[in-house]
C-alpha cells in the first residue's frame, strides 16, 4: 500500500489514490460523519451550473462529485490524474466523459470553460500556484472558480479538538473502513500544513483571480473560495 509524504510527489499521490479507489467515497462519508454530502451541495450552489455550460471538475475522482452538475443541464468534464479513480469511476457512472489530467498541466485550451471547481483535491496538488494559474488559463473571460477545501477552524477551542481528532480519532477509523489506513495518515497531516483561508485567498489573486473571497463550512472545519476570471 502507497502512503504519500508531505512533499506530494504526484506519482507517490496517484498511486495512494489507486490503492482507495473502490471505497474512497464511503470512506469520506464516514470520516466526516456525513458532512461530504452538505459540503458538496454547497460547492453546487456556488458554482451555479446553467444548461449548456461547460463545467471542469477537477480532482473528480470517481466522478461522484460531477454528478449535480450534470443535472442542471451543463456539460461537465471530470479530470483527475488517478487511472484507479477514473477506472471506478467509468465502472460507475460510464456515460461521464471522465479524463486523465494533471492539475499542473491541463489537457485543454484556453477559455475552454464557463466554470472550474475543485473539492478535496487541491492540497494534494505538489505546485499549488501552478494549478491555480492553469485553472485560470482554461477558463473563459468572466468564468468562475469555486474551491471547496478542508481548512483550519476559526474557534480556538473547536480548533484544538479538531486537530486531536485528525491525528487520533482519524487512523483507527479509517483502519476500520478503508482498504489504505495510511493514506488517511497524510490526508490527516496534509490539512494541518495547509494554508489559512486569507492566505488561500491571496494565492488566488495572485494567479489572476479577481473577486476572490470564501466563507467558511462547520466552523471553518472547510472553506468555500470563490474568484472571477476578469473580461
Amino acid at each position: 500500500m502507497t502512503r504519500a509524504s508531505l512533499d506530494k510527489q504526484p506519482h507517490e499521490v496517484a498511486s495512494m489514490f489507486d490503492d482507495v479507489a473502490a471505497n474512497y467515497d464511503l470512506t469520506n462519508d464516514v470520516l466526516s460523519l456525513g458532512q461530504d454530502r452538505r459540503w458538496r451541495k454547497e460547492v453546487a450552489k456556488a458554482v451555479d451550473a446553467r444548461p449548456a455550460e461547460r463545467i471542469l471538475d477537477l480532482a473528480a475522482g470517481t466522478g461522484t462529485s460531477s454528478l449535480p452538475f450534470t443535472r442542471t443541464g451543463a456539460y461537465v468534464v471530470p479530470c483527475d490524474f488517478s487511472l484507479g479513480m477514473l477506472r471506478e469511476g467509468k465502472k460507475r457512472h460510464p456515460w461521464l466523459p471522465l479524463t486523465a489530467g494533471d492539475a499542473t498541466r491541463l489537457p485543454f485550451r484556453d477559455d475552454s470553460f464557463d466554470a472550474v471547481t475543485i473539492s478535496f483535491g487541491l492540497r494534494n496538488v505538489q505546485d499549488t500556484d501552478q494549478a491555480l494559474r492553469e485553472l485560470h488559463r482554461v477558463t473563459k473571460p468572466g468564468g468562475r472558480v469555486v474551491i471547496c477545501e478542508f481548512s483550519h477552524p476559526t474557534w480556538a477551542p473547536f480548533r484544538t479538538v479538531y486537530e486531536e481528532y485528525l491525528m487520533r480519532a482519524l487512523p483507527p477509523v479509517a483502519r476500520a473502513v478503508s482498504s489504505n489506513p495510511d493514506a488517511y495518515v497524510y490526508l490527516a497531516e496534509s490539512i494541518q500544513f495547509w494554508p489559512e483561508q486569507a492566505d488561500l485567498a491571496g494565492m488566488l489573486q495572485k494567479a489572476g483571480w479577481s473577486k476572490v473571497a470564501w466563507r467558511n463550512l462547520s466552523g471553518g472545519i472547510v472553506a468555500l473560495h470563490r474568484g472571477t476570471k476578469s473580461q
